[in-house]
């Protein structure tokens, strides 16, 4: 598959890189250079700040494109994190009419995604996608298997906003000093037994 990336931080680096030892080709993309990247890719991955947003999605024609949003807008509230404003992945639809939208890769750092394995206490890495477009999708999982990590459909674009509000969540916990993982059970005990 043929991925242009929009960005050059740590975050584009680290799925770029996965994603070419799996064998696709990438092409990256920075202010002014978004449109070749744009048109490169079969899909196309935004890794680059919220308030860059506008201008980079005016640089270059998504119309029809698998368009992966990872970004997050967060902001310091007294240590912790808060989400700003509205959904990130609902602004860059509005912003890129006619992509296909789909929200994921934002709960883990790039440190996560450079790593050589996703495995945790012998669980495979688990990553939401958030998405209307059905093809869109299946593209946007399989890059997720390529990275060796197991795709899970979380629902529309309109179900972003909680996946955003998660991350914000998550960090600010990390930040605290406390692992997220202890604040949620295993599946196998996350519901009680039905009368």
């Amino acid at each position: 598959m043929r991925i242009g990336i929009i960005g050059a931080g740590q975050m584009a680096r680290a799925l770029g890189n996965g994603w070419a030892a799996a064998g696709h080709e990438i092409r990256y993309g920075r202010r002014g250079d978004v449109r070749a990247a744009a048109e490169f890719g079969d899909v196309t991955l935004l890794a680059v700040p919220v308030p860059a947003l506008t201008e980079v999605l005016g640089e270059g024609s998504f119309d029809g494109q698998t368009l992966i949003d990872c970004t997050n807008a967060f902001e310091p509230d007294d240590g912790m994190m808060v989400l700003g404003e509205d959904a990130v992945a609902e602004r860059v639809a509005a912003l890129a009419p006619g992509a296909r939208v789909v929200k994921a890769f934002n709960l883990c750092a790039a440190q996560v995604w450079a790593a050589d394995e996703r495995v945790f206490d012998g669980h495979r890495l688990a990553v939401p996608l958030c998405g209307d477009d059905a093809d869109a999708l299946a593209r946007v999982e399989e890059l997720v298997r390529d990275l060796k990590a197991e795709p899970v459909r979380a629902g529309g674009l309109n179900r972003a906003r909680y996946l955003e509000a998660m991350s914000a969540f998550v960090v600010g916990m990390w930040f605290a000093g406390a692992d997220a993982r202890a604040a949620l059970p295993p599946l196998e005990a996350a519901f009680a037994i039905a009368d």
